[in-house]
């Protein structure tokens, strides 16, 4: 569930859950009362009175809301989708990635080949992603087939170690 999905069900329970949400929310999204209340426009005062229980939001702020969450979440459903082989995505660690003042979900496709990696990405920018991050093999390929944009992976350390491991092994 998003995180304005969560704001949108806890207004229907109560309005201490709506107070719960609204600043579980901000803080899973790494960001403060005071820059919340910067980037969704709200006076940082009428945030507070919401938050300590002084004082309900009305409909207008509660739109306002959510609208700032989405926005920050990059449009609710849209995502980045991240296509690698299952070893490359178990090292990812986040689902969500902070870039300025948007927060990025990430979901993963995982290929073993080529054929696999085409296909995941068909399926990424038909599930609704965003943009498409992928090996530099199939990038080109992707590009030409989506109408997302589509970002490369260059793994200059992974290489670097690869050289290194490469080169005692033939030591050996």
């Amino acid at each position: 569930m998003s995180h304005a999905d969560r704001i949108i069900r806890a207004a229907f329970q109560s309005d201490e859950a709506l107070r719960e949400a609204i600043r579980s929310v901000i803080s899973e999204m790494g960001m403060s009362t005071r820059e919340f209340s910067r980037i969704s426009s709200i006076p940082q005062s009428t945030l507070y009175k919401i938050l300590s229980g002084h004082r309900e939001p009305n409909i207008t702020t509660l739109r306002q809301i959510v609208k700032t969450i989405r926005d920050l979440e990059g449009g609710g459903e849209r995502f980045i989708a991240i296509i690698a082989a299952r070893p490359v995505l178990d090292k990812i660690e986040e689902t969500k990635m902070r870039i300025g003042d948007k927060v990025f979900t990430l979901r993963e496709y995982s290929a073993t080949n080529i054929e696999e990696a085409i296909i995941a990405a068909v399926r990424a920018e038909s599930d609704g992603a965003a943009a498409v991050v992928c090996a530099p093999i199939v990038s080109p390929t992707v590009e030409k087939l989506l109408t997302i944009p589509v970002a490369t992976i260059i793994p200059r350390e992974s290489v670097k170690r690869a050289i290194e491991v490469a080169a005692k092994k033939i030591e050996v």
